[in-house]
This record gives C-alpha cells, sequence and structure tokens, in this order.
C-alpha cells in the first residue's frame, strides 16, 4: 500500500530534522533555559533517544522528500499514533483525499482498518469491492505478511530512533535560542535553524527532562508552518487492547482477492 510509504517517510523526515539541529556539544547544567541553543537541541535529541514510548501527532506536508528535506509534492498526510520499542502501536494515519486507515499493533499482530477512500486509492478499480468485503472491520495479520509489515513500518520505535542517531541530512544552520513560551500548555524554549531553505523550529519542555514538544518547518519566511509535529506521552504504555475476533477478517480471507500495491 502506497500511502503507508508516505507516512512513514513522515516519521522519519521529521525525526531526522531533530538531529540535524543538534551539535556535538552536551549540556551538563539543569537549567534548560540557561543553555545555549546547540546545547538545548543535543539535550533534546538525546532525550527522544532515551524514550521507551511516545505520543506522535503529525500535520502537515510531510508527504515526501527531495535531499532529506519534506516537499509539498504530495496531499497532505496526517497521523495520531502512540508507540512503543517492544512494537506496539494503536493511531491512525490519514493521507486526505487518499484516505486513511486505523492501526493497531501488539508485537507481531496487527490490525488495521482502512476506510472506503483509501482502498480506492490503493487498489484501483477493486477498492470499492473490498471496502465492501471488509465493512467495518479489522484486517488481522502478522508482520509475516508483507503488505501489513510495510503498513506498520510507521509504528516502529526503533527505526525512529534509527533515524535520529544515524541521519546524514544537510545539519541546520544559524540555530538561534529564543524567549520562553507555551506549546499545549507545557514551557517551552524554542530553538530555531534553517535547514535546505526551510526554517525548522524546535520547541523544547523548559523543565523536567528536555523532550522535543513540538517541531515545526516552514518556508522560509512564511508565517505559518507547512509541517508539524508534536510530541508528548513519553514513557507512557500503549494502550494494550485489541480488536475482537466479531470486529476483524484474517487477512488470508482475501487472498486471490487483490493485489495490494
Amino acid at each position: 500500500m502506497s500511502g503507508s510509504r508516505t507516512a512513514a517517510c513522515a516519521t522519519v523526515c521529521a525525526a531526522a530534522v531533530v538531529a540535524t539541529l543538534a551539535g556535538a556539544a552536551t549540556a551538563r547544567a539543569d537549567d534548560t533555559g540557561s543553555l545555549t541553543a546547540q546545547q538545548i537541541s543535543q539535550r533534546s535529541r538525546d532525550a527522544l533517544l532515551g524514550a521507551t514510548s511516545l505520543h506522535m501527532r503529525a500535520t502537515g506536508a510531510f508527504g515526501g522528500s527531495q535531499g532529506g528535506a519534506p516537499t509539498t509534492s504530495n496531499a497532505p498526510t496526517s497521523f495520531d499514533l502512540t508507540l512503543d520499542r517492544a512494537g506496539n502501536c494503536r493511531g491512525s494515519v490519514d493521507l486526505g483525499p487518499r484516505g486513511s486507515v486505523q492501526i493497531v499493533k501488539r508485537g507481531h499482530d496487527v490490525w488495521l482498518k482502512p476506510d472506503a477512500a483509501f482502498w480506492k486509492s490503493q487498489v484501483p478499480g477493486r477498492g470499492a469491492a473490498l471496502a465492501s468485503l471488509v465493512g467495518n472491520r479489522y484486517l488481522k495479520g502478522t508482520t509475516d505478511d508483507p503488505v501489513l509489515r510495510e503498513t506498520t513500518g510507521v509504528c516502529d520505535l526503533d527505526t525512529f530512533r534509527q533515524s535520529i542517531s544515524g541521519a546524514t541530512q544537510q545539519p541546520a544552520t544559524g540555530l538561534v535560542k529564543g524567549k520562553p513560551a507555551k506549546v499545549d500548555g507545557t514551557e517551552v524554549i524554542p530553538v530555531t535553524g534553517t535547514q535546505q531553505g526551510r526554517t525548522v523550529t524546535l520547541d523544547v519542555a523548559a523543565t523536567g527532562k528536555p523532550y522535543p514538544v513540538r517541531i515545526s518547518i516552514a518556508e522560509r519566511g512564511a508565517k505559518n508552518p507547512e509541517a508539524t509535529l508534536r510530541l508528548d506521552g513519553f514513557d507512557k504504555p500503549v494502550p494494550a487492547a485489541t480488536p475482537s475476533a466479531a470486529q476483524s477478517l484474517d487477512i488470508s480471507g482475501l487472498a486471490g482477492t487483490s493485489q495490494a500495491s
């Protein structure tokens, strides 16, 4: 399902932004507000790498990339996902006019519930029939299935962490620390830099662990961001409930019915 690759790119692009904002210096001060812009971004990166679970909400043009930078070439993409290092995940991915899909993952077990628009965009000519067949149920399978494995790639926290620790993008330049502010009720210290013609703003929690609270990407000079990633729920468990058998259809029941692309 090609839409899943779009969603996965959203995660990797956002994570790489954090890595390329960060410099080499490691701060030791307890007061985040007293640190330099480079130290704050490094502390934020380290805190994010240490998280065992998190909640991510993304909106905007994370749809593709050119040279590592998000582009606006695809329809707007958003996702709302809670995930952990144990392979558990729950949430949804919205591809705008290309549809949306709900995801539940517990270890290797996967449940997906695409909407009708998603079926039609991902399986042209047969999507309507598949949507009717599945109805309001989840597709049930495991990550041994290549379609389910690809679609749930966005739920892999280890991949997210690897993209942060191993990012090779052109580093952001001109890091500047802004004035204290609030994001969703949390006190933050903004750090802003420029990367490949875009302005990237990293809002870091001012107290407690310096987790990144929000990452915004905007065209240089633009007032509004073209993409925003919000993060919270660090180290909190992913909801354990899974769809019942009555709510599910084994993906093997679709064998021979279609070949998703």
